[in-house]
């Protein structure tokens, strides 16, 4: 068998042995042996890898600006940065996303295979850090206190992005449903009991303009993640960066992002703060909550078919069961479900992580990382998943709808105004009584003639003003 080839590299506690044909180098080795928690590598959040070869270019033009980093080497580690930020050497990212530290293995997985690759640009073998070093020269001026969160900041605001789009596509399904269902009359509900009339358009009207709501307390929240603290090092007080470090910087990071960011006004505090993260995480609970809400009432609405509400049609998508044959199940609903399970559980954890920080530093961003990432990502794959493999298949039971209006005792509190409140409730004592329908009762106690009753049950009519709102 061949031996693995092999390079010598050293740390404060020694030497030891890394693959030769890797990018990274001790402090990785290092951090890998120390944290197998998830098994599931910082390049599975492929957002915070690009922000933080982003941070690490901003960093290399500043130090190039303020003559404190030769030219040459810092071609090379802008040139290995962009290759990273272009999808490359992500397979390289390998410490696990839950770990010790405060992101200092994240951070020194990122200095060392930057360097690494840019060594090679420079003609060097890997790990030839006399010519240009992970710390000295990839990692000037930094400290992982201020890359880590500047770049959990830009990873967040990448994935979020993807999330409003998604929220959007979701938005317009049930837009669309709603349009489609306007006329479509059926019974209201309280506390699952018959209320008053209402449309189907005007039931999926709500659930469109509930997204769209959430998705601008979204863009709200996200503002609020610009701010950052790139160049405050350690504790905030900027202790080994130069003056002029911190704008030039955050001015060069800007340039590569897109993104307005600013410095925080005050580095102590933005580097101990989490609270952005904490209310960016309450509004995707927020999300969550109401998303679900809004599955919990398609999964009822089509319970059935023949023991249930029967009120609409899911899209089937796969059998049901092992052991009853016909059986299909609400499956999209219920997976999106359980996407809001786990992000109101990120929540906690983020508020946890966030609460724990002590003094001048947070040791827990990266589970808040890690959290908020699933939550983002999770939610916005279902959205999608929703909007497509169910809201745009839905189709309705019309006859059956307007039949249980028709037939539910709620209808007389429609027509209460045409044939008065004695009248109304006698209609409604003998409907319970005796299983007659309210429509039927009018018309054989002559309350109504046929044709004005015909009229009042018209859905622009039934279902109020309201009925217009989609």
């Amino acid at each position: 068998m061949t031996a693995i080839a092999h390079r010598s590299e050293h740390d404060l506690l020694g030497y030891r042995d890394v693959p030769a044909e890797v990018y990274w180098g001790i402090h990785t080795l290092r951090a890998r042996e120390n944290f197998p928690i998830t098994g599931m590598p910082i390049s599975a959040h492929p957002y915070l890898i690009e922000a933080l070869a982003a941070v690490k270019e901003a960093a290399a033009r500043a130090n190039e600006e303020l003559g404190l980093l030769e030219p040459r080497k810092a071609a090379a580690i802008i040139e290995a940065c962009r290759e990273i930020r272009d999808g490359k050497l992500h397979d390289q990212f390998v410490v696990d996303v839950i770990q010790g530290g405060a992101g200092t293995s994240t951070n020194m997985n990122a200095n060392e295979v930057v360097a690494n690759r840019a060594l090679e640009l420079l003609g060097q073998a890997r790990g030839e850090y006399g010519f240009l070093h992970p710390n000295e020269d990839v990692n000037l001026g930094q400290s992982t206190n201020d890359v880590y969160p500047t770049a959990v900041k830009i990873a967040t605001v990448y994935a979020v992005r993807g999330l409003l789009k998604a929220m959007a596509v979701l938005q317009d399904a049930f837009a669309a449903k709603a349009v489609q269902f306007r006329d479509v009359l059926k019974m209201g509900r309280t506390q699952l009991q018959d209320a008053v009339p209402m449309t189907l358009g005007q039931e999926f009207s709500a659930y469109a303009v509930m997204l769209e709501e959430d998705r601008s307390r979204l863009a709200e929240a996200v503002e609020l993640i610009h701010e950052i603290n790139l160049g405050a090092t350690a504790i905030g007080t900027g202790l080994n960066a130069p003056a002029g470090y911190a704008e030039s910087a955050r001015r060069h990071l800007s340039q590569i992002t897109g993104l307005p960011l600013v410095t925080a006004v005050n580095l102590v505090e933005a580097t101990q703060d989490c609270g952005a993260f904490v209310q960016m995480s309450g509004v995707l609970k927020r999300i969550a909550v109401k998303l679900s809400k809004s599955c919990n009432d398609l999964r009822l609405l089509s319970s059935g078919p023949r023991a249930g509400l029967n009120e609409i049609n899911l899209p089937p998508v796969q059998a049901g069961s092992s052991i009853m044959p016909g059986k299909v199940n609400p499956v999209i609903p219920e997976v999106v479900n359980q996407v809001a399970f786990e992000v109101i559980g990120n929540d906690v954890t983020i508020t946890m992580a966030a609460e724990a920080g002590q003094l001048q530093l947070n040791a827990f961003e990266p589970v808040i990382l890690h959290s908020l990432s699933q939550s983002i990502t999770h939610l916005q794959r279902a959205c999608l998943t929703l909007a497509e493999r169910c809201v745009a298949g839905i189709t309705a039971n019309t006859e059956a709808l307007r039949a249980a209006v028709e037939n539910s005792i709620g209808l007389v509190t429609a027509l209460n105004p045409y044939i008065g409140y004695e009248a109304a409730t006698g209609i409604a004592k003998e409907a319970l009584a005796t299983g007659r329908g309210v429509a039927e009762l009018v018309l054989a106690k002559g309350l109504l003639p046929a044709g004005t009753l015909a009229e009042l049950l018209r859905p622009e009519v039934v279902a109020g003003p309201g009925q217009a709102l989609v």
